[in-house]
């Protein structure tokens, strides 16, 4: 039998002045903070046994990668398995009094947040996640693997592991900025995942 780690990671910061919601659209950076992030998170697999990384194709996910790849001395793979989810309030202001979600006009893509009715459903976020994970632990059989990807695509990957329900409240995830989700395989079987923020402090 072998032993094989998937590690999720998260991208860091984002430079987002305008605080929208920036979702798959093209060009969205790290932020001097999300550099910092993610140097520290590539510091913590420095002497790991690390054999495959891939990563969204998305800027911040690639720019989060880089570090990761300096210390592992890897390629990476773009998977466009483990990109951002589908959204269709991409480009809008979504949080504070200043929502453009108050708009009438926008309220019957909220009518089913179970699906979610506005975006990609959470089933198919979870399914192409979970094919991404098979792939990373077929590369790294027997070894480890990074993938950087971005919060709702791994916590889907949290909760399919964990048998919890996919539809949840956005305040009940757990999946800091540059954290890293850890499944653990037994040949192809997840025996164990666990999670940790090496940046937490940044």
């Amino acid at each position: 039998m072998s032993t094989t780690i998937v590690h999720f990671v998260r991208h860091g910061e984002v430079y987002n002045p305008d605080k929208i919601l920036y979702g798959r659209i093209p060009g969205y950076h790290l932020s001097s903070r999300g550099h910092s992030m993610a140097a520290r998170t590539a510091k913590a697999f420095e002497g790991h046994d690390v054999t495959y990384l891939a990563a969204s194709p998305l800027q911040r996910a690639q720019e989060t990668a880089l570090p990761i790849a300096q210390v592992t001395g890897l390629e990476v793979d773009v998977d466009k398995g483990v990109i951002e989810s589908g959204n269709r309030f991409e480009g809008l202001r979504t949080k504070g009094w200043n929502s453009q979600l108050w708009n009438p006009q926008r309220w019957p893509l909220m009518v089913n947040p179970l699906e979610p009715s506005w975006g990609e459903p959470f089933e198919e976020i979870a399914a192409r996640m979970m094919d991404a994970a098979e792939r990373a632990r077929a590369k790294a059989e027997g070894h480890e693997a990074i993938v950087v990807s971005h919060q709702l695509p791994i916590v889907m990957v949290q909760r399919t592991v964990l048998g919890k329900r996919l539809a949840h409240a956005p305040w009940d995830r757990m999946c800091a900025l540059a954290s890293v989700t850890s499944l653990v395989y037994r040949d192809r079987e997840i025996i164990d995942i666990f999670y940790s923020e090496p940046a937490q402090d940044i």
